[in-house]
């Protein structure tokens, strides 16, 4: 084996090291977000009227990823959305992926965001990571957007 081969065959072994160990880093961040819950908002004033859902969709419109610039709802990232009648909100979110940048900060942001509805009182979103995220999640306003790029 040629001197050239050795070094092509170490950089192939270096490739795959370098892939299980991302694979490796995402699985202990997907375990440490498992139960990952971000909050905000302080109980509502019982004499004020709740957050409708179109309301806490158009706040939630609001917070984009920083990477491409589309918003979590038209991602698919957001899986459910439960309003109780004392404006409690509770949302079930995912991530594109487990070692995804911003995953520490995007769910505090959704979070933060809905509180901000008027009508909603404690809200508190849950990063899921089943079913995962696949891109035919994505609305046909965030498909032509990525088109763009």
């Amino acid at each position: 084996m040629s001197e050239t081969d050795d070094k092509k065959l170490d950089e192939q072994i270096e490739k795959i090291n370098q892939t299980e160990a991302d694979l490796l880093r995402a699985m202990e961040i997907q375990e440490q977000m498992k139960d990952f819950i971000a909050t905000a908002g302080q109980p509502k004033p019982a004499d004020e009227k709740t957050a409708s859902e179109a309301d806490v969709i158009e706040a939630l419109k609001t917070v984009c990823d920083p990477e491409i610039m589309i918003n979590v709802y038209d991602m698919g990232l957001i899986y459910n959305i439960e309003i109780r009648d004392n404006g409690d909100v509770f949302i079930a979110m995912t991530l594109t992926a487990p070692g995804c940048p911003v995953a520490g900060i995007l769910p505090q942001q959704v979070a933060d965001a809905v509180a901000l509805v008027e009508g909603t009182g404690k809200v508190e979103v849950r990063i899921v990571w089943e079913p995962a995220w696949t891109m035919e999640r994505l609305s046909d306003d965030a498909r032509a957007m990525i088109e763009l790029f």
